[in-house]
């Protein structure tokens, strides 16, 4: 399969710097902030969290530095921690194990939907057990969860339902936004994200004054007032500098996110018949705002290796699942326990995804693909 022609590069994703008008915005922000020395917490922060709460519907949002951040500190502020369960899919990002794991908890691995890739009510209900604090389900590649279902166990169980929306920015469930269904929300700003900082950023969101009020305490060393240290906090402020980038990429959030979805639909359409497993469709209430086109190949690593030699850029997200990473080694049940989360995570791989990618690149991503498929 040796390439006759040279090809232009297709990315992944494309940063701000791929975009000359928002960047002169951006710079022109971040030059205002730093004139005025604003650089931690701030004008430019409380406006952000005013912002970012009302996209999502919701009554507070506490800006963080991360999104694992904001996974952990939602975690302390429903006072889990040492002795106690939480529940978490396998096949996510590390962070959202790491975040239980770093209030002292133990995360407990479930399985996933095979189609879908996200957890289900189904595969949580069977490991809710009496150290069971908390349920973590993550909408995943921007795809929302079924929260009804998975609402119901918890609520019945006594445990609290922790969101990670850290891949799912404004994306529905039902009539909510993801992020304010459960006790609370969670979201990242890494610079990859569907709404992107410059640097690590995160929020939490929630409804439950009291959340709000001890993560806020909790993001800046348990101070209130200065130098009067209630709790044992840490250092997990959002910068003034990112909160103000975030602002001006949040108004155009929308627009961006109606883009990334004609792109799906349009490169769902141009992968017809191409041999590969293309993105499930979403249920009724369900959602899909594509940080990640996420396709499956049972050739994926020999399907990785020709895009890569045709200029397509492609990723695997993840390739192992995190109960059979060495860092949950002996944590989580091993080889074979979660069966559908190990099978995606070797036919998964990610083509291009942005909300700038054109219809040009689009065929060139989907004849790639048909063509491999065809001489393989």
């Amino acid at each position: 399969m040796a390439i006759t022609a040279p090809v232009a590069s297709v990315p992944v994703t494309r940063m701000d710097n791929a975009d000359p008008a928002l960047m002169e915005e951006l710079l022109a922000t971040v030059e205002r902030v730093a004139s005025s020395a604003a650089f931690t917490l701030g004008d430019e922060v409380e406006g952000f969290e005013r912002e970012f709460a009302e996209a999502c519907g919701t009554r507070f949002a506490v800006g963080v530095a991360s999104g694992t951040d904001a996974l952990a500190l939602a975690l302390r502020a429903l006072l889990i921690g040492p002795g106690d369960e939480v529940i978490v899919p396998a096949n996510s990002f590390i962070a959202t194990a790491e975040a239980v794991t770093l209030v002292g908890a133990r995360p407990c691995f479930v399985d996933v939907d095979p189609d879908t890739a996200l957890v289900t009510a189904a595969h949580i209900e069977p490991a809710i057990g009496p150290r069971t604090r908390a349920v973590i389900p993550v909408h995943l590649y921007g795809r929302t969860v079924e929260l009804g279902p998975i609402l119901e166990l918890t609520r019945s169980a006594g445990v609290a339902l922790v969101e990670d929306a850290c891949q799912a920015h404004l994306a529905h469930v039902g009539d909510r936004r993801a992020g304010a269904v459960g006790d609370c929300g969670c979201f990242s700003f890494y610079p990859g994200k569907n709404l992107g900082a410059w640097g690590d950023a995160g929020a939490l969101v929630t409804d439950d004054e009291r959340i709000a009020d001890a993560v806020r305490l909790l993001r800046s060393h348990g101070e209130r007032p200065r130098y009067h240290h209630l709790v044992p906090g840490t250092t997990s402020r959002l910068d003034g500098l990112q909160a103000a980038v975030l602002r001006v990429k949040l108004g155009g959030l929308e627009e961006a996110t109606e883009r990334r979805r004609a792109a799906a639909r349009a490169l769902t359409g141009a992968l017809a018949s191409s041999g590969v497993q293309v993105p499930a469709g979403v249920g009724a209430g369900g959602d899909h705002v594509f940080h990640q086109y996420v396709i499956g190949c049972d050739d994926r690593d020999g399907l990785r290796g020709y895009l890569g030699q045709c200029g397509i850029g492609n990723a695997v997200h993840y390739p192992t699942p995190i109960h059979l990473t060495p860092a949950y080694a002996g944590v989580g049940p091993g080889p074979g326990a979660l069966p559908n989360a190990e099978a995606l995570a070797g036919r998964i791989c990610s083509l291009p995804m942005h909300p700038s990618l054109t219809r040009a690149e689009i065929a060139r991503v989907a004849d790639v693909v048909r063509a491999f498929a065809e001489h393989r």
